[in-house]
């Protein structure tokens, strides 16, 4: 390969890797803040956190027709 294919293969590693630690720290942080959210306001006694979205899911889909 030539040394600008080199290069660009560089390039395109790095970009997509910092890209990569990004997009999973801010998911990460929003998955925190949601999960804060639903056991905070939404969760009813009882309930785990993953209970309570699936309960939320399934009350959107029938109120919506979805």
């Amino acid at each position: 390969m030539s040394k600008i294919v080199d290069a660009n293969k560089k390039i395109e590693d790095a970009a997509l890797n910092g890209y990569k630690k990004i997009e999973g720290t801010v998911v990460g942080g929003y998955k925190k803040v949601e999960d804060k959210f639903v056991d905070t306001f939404l969760k009813k006694d009882g309930e785990t956190i993953e209970e309570a979205k699936m309960r939320l899911q399934k009350e959107v889909k029938e109120k919506y027709n979805l």
